[in-house]
């Protein structure tokens, strides 16, 4: 009863009541990542080509699409990655989503969240002061 209220009542959360009717009359699963987030096809768009969704797992946000994924979802690559053999490079860093606004964030030394002070400032800068 309460994940029907969630997908009655909001639409960041998962997936609506309207879109999950969309997916089983329309959609074709295409795959889904590492994170949990499913992909589908079907049917066509304004401009004529294959319309492509994701169904979140948890909170809709977009930062959570990895780099492959949001290719194929944006019409960049017609092969979505669940059908093809990637293996990344020993240089590229696994996907993490955007952490604004989470514990995870950035806080650089001096800013308020982080206790920290900030470096000294080196370099040949003279600041203005009025009158000279």
């Amino acid at each position: 009863m309460k994940k029907f209220l969630i997908q009655v009542f909001t639409w960041w959360n998962g997936t609506t009541l309207g879109t999950r009717f969309h997916t089983w009359r329309h959609g074709e699963k295409v795959g889904q990542d590492e994170f949990g987030n499913v992909y589908y096809q079907g049917g066509l768009d304004q401009e004529g080509r294959t319309r492509r969704w994701v169904i979140y797992n948890g909170y809709a946000e977009a930062s959570k699409i990895p780099p492959g994924w949001h290719g194929w979802m944006h019409h960049r690559v017609d092969t979505p990655p669940s059908k093809e053999d990637y293996s990344p490079r020993e240089w590229q860093k696994p996907h993490k989503p955007n952490l604004t606004g989470t514990a995870g964030a950035y806080r650089p030394d001096g800013s308020m969240l982080n206790p920290q002070t900030r470096p000294v400032v080196t370099g040949d800068y003279d600041a203005w002061t009025p009158g000279e």
